[in-house]
């Protein structure tokens, strides 16, 4: 079974690392970090994401430039909010979105 592809987009480098760390421990997901709008516009541009985590941080205005680009070009990707807590809420979060995905 293929993984899961996480992209992570956050402002706090600290945040960020913790968060993709996190979801590495999962054997089924793999994750990538952005910091910047331009750095998770060029991930995404270069790999398939199956979901894209928007974590706590990001500028109303960077999020909304950031839902519409990858929705336009990926219609199908999964986009989550994470608002931080500990890793039982993370890996809560995205299970429920990957089983909105599969339903």
């Amino acid at each position: 079974m293929n993984k899961v592809n996480i992209l992570v987009v956050g402002r706090h480098e600290q945040i960020l690392q913790t968060v993709v760390r996190l979801i590495n421990n999962n054997p089924e997901w793999h994750s990538v970090g952005a910091l910047t709008d331009k750095d998770a516009i060029q991930l995404f541009s270069h790999e398939v994401f199956d979901l894209i985590l928007l974590s706590s941080g990001i500028e109303p205005e960077s999020e909304q430039n950031l839902r519409a680009y990858f929705t336009d070009h990926r219609p199908s990707v999964i986009i989550v909010q994470h608002y931080g807590g500990g890793s039982g809420l993370l890996t809560a979060e995205i299970y429920e979105a990957l089983q909105g995905r599969m339903v």
